[in-house]
């Protein structure tokens, strides 16, 4: 019998196998909580996320009472349940009292600690993606969320794809095929009562429930929680008095605490800070996650309880810094060395809250040598500096979804710069809908690049140490 009859003659054992093993795993599927097409129609966002030590975390969230099995290469493994459908009652948060409501939770919240050894990972029909070790393309995102508050009479057009891009920007984010997605934080905007005479925010749900979250963040996000993993960086936005329950709920990469969970107004100490952890990106870079949602803006005394908490986590970012050999990408909401548009006047400069803390760790160079960038967002544009001074290249790119900032002046004011010895030698900004894409270069490098909307690319900006040279400068204009 030759090979090509060997072949033949094989072929239906093979296929008799195949369709044995399928009905064995479809059975043990129908034993372990149901079909996939009975999940799926539980489930209402299933993602990825990444936390401290690398580890993924499979999350989902269900409308079912129980959570689904995961399917662990050829296992079905039970998830744990990291928060059971409640309805929160309602405390005090950013908003008049009158102008909030209990929070509801109608859906349990799952999650899975996927083993390092793991070789894929589904929950119904859904493969889930697991994070590379060495990823090439990573999406970094900000301030995603449509903005409905009453303080500052702000109703953004949440049904106008053009005033509230973020589903077109999270479905063109997608289509790049990113191995990881970062998010800079402010998931969730949603916070007061469409007015019933606007129509482009009309019957929009609000609050810090389920509904809210929802609409800002998993429906939008769906097609790029499917394309990569995430990191997620903690914004003002969900500090407790607006939508940490939520965060902590759904998005945090911690186990579960009741007296972190934001519900209890008495625990918000706690609640407001997590520690920083490092996310490795290959074996030479690492992204330091860094919590600074309740980072004020004015310089805090030593004496301040914040300065001391906020000290004491600056010092843990100089050790996760100090590994060798790797250079860090420090991460966090609130903008350190970059600016805030204001209307008519010269930029804001940087955090001082956190300006103030971490002179106290590293003074003048804010950051330790490790860091060789920051990212965040905060601001509602686009920003890429590079200091002239020894500070790492940083980023802004808040311009992911949420009403826009004003434009910088274009010159950009000469001698302006964002804190005491950090000299601003370029800058190139612009105040358009986008995101930001790092490219892993030959040279092991990264290139950070700004697309609008739509994909249409607006600066490329490339790296040697903590200096970046950009091909633009100055004012981008989306073509």
């Amino acid at each position: 019998m030759d090979a090509i009859e060997q072949q033949q003659h094989r072929k239906p054992f093979v296929n008799a196998f195949k369709f044995a093993s399928s009905m064995a795993l479809a059975l043990l599927a129908a034993a372990c909580g149901g079909s996939d097409s009975n999940v799926d129609a539980g489930v209402k966002a299933a993602w990825v996320a990444i936390g401290s030590n690398n580890q993924a975390i499979v999350r989902v969230i269900t409308s079912d009472a129980g959570c689904p099995d995961v399917r662990d290469g050829s296992s079905y493994v039970a998830m744990t349940v990291r928060a059971a459908a409640a309805t929160v009652a309602q405390r005090p948060t950013a908003s008049a009292a009158a102008d909030s409501k209990p929070s509801a939770f109608p859906v349990t919240a799952c999650e899975y600690l996927v083993p390092a050894d793991s070789s894929g990972v589904s929950v119904g029909s859904r493969s889930l993606p697991l994070p590379k070790q060495a990823p090439q393309r990573i999406v970094v995102l900000a301030d995603t969320g449509c903005r409905l508050k009453k303080a500052d009479n702000a109703w953004q057009a949440c049904d106008d794809g053009d005033s509230w891009p973020f589903p077109e920007i999270a479905s063109t984010a997608a289509a790049m095929k990113p191995d990881l997605v970062l998010h800079i934080g402010d998931y969730h905007y949603r916070e007061n009562a469409c007015p019933a005479d606007i129509a482009g925010c009309k019957d929009s749900p609000w609050g810090y429930g389920w509904d809210a979250w929802q609409a800002d963040l998993f429906k939008p996000a769906a097609p790029l929680m499917a394309a990569a993993p995430w990191v997620m960086v903690r914004g003002n936005h969900e500090e407790c008095a607006r939508a940490g329950q939520g965060w902590f709920r759904f998005l945090d990469t911690q186990a579960a605490d009741p007296k972190r969970s934001c519900n209890d107004p008495a625990n918000d100490a706690a609640g407001n800070l997590s520690d920083p952890y490092a996310v490795a990106v290959g074996a030479d870079t690492q992204v330091i996650v860094f919590d600074s949602a309740k980072a004020g803006r004015a310089a805090l005394a030593t004496s301040d309880p914040q300065f001391i908490a906020y000290q004491a986590q600056f010092q843990a970012v100089n050790r996760l810094a100090a590994k060798a050999g790797v250079n860090s990408i420090f991460t966090n909401h609130h903008p350190i060395l970059g600016f805030a548009p204001i209307a008519g006047a010269p930029p804001a400069p940087g955090n001082q809250a956190l300006q103030s803390v971490m002179q106290s760790v590293n003074p003048t160079a804010f950051y330790p040598s490790g860091v060789k960038t920051a990212i965040h967002g905060h601001v509602h544009d686009f920003q890429a500096i590079n200091f002239s001074s020894a500070h790492p290249a940083t980023f802004v790119s808040g311009n992911g979804g949420d009403n826009l900032d004003v434009n910088f002046a274009d010159p950009f004011p000469a001698n302006t710069n964002p804190a005491p010895g950090a000299i601003v030698d370029k800058i190139s900004h612009t105040s358009s809908f986008g995101f930001m894409v790092m490219d892993r270069q030959s040279n092991g490098a990264w290139a950070y690049k700004a697309y609008t909307r739509k994909g249409l690319l607006l600066t490329t900006c490339l790296q040697t140490g903590s200096n970046i040279s950009c091909d633009k400068t100055g004012y981008l204009a989306p073509n």
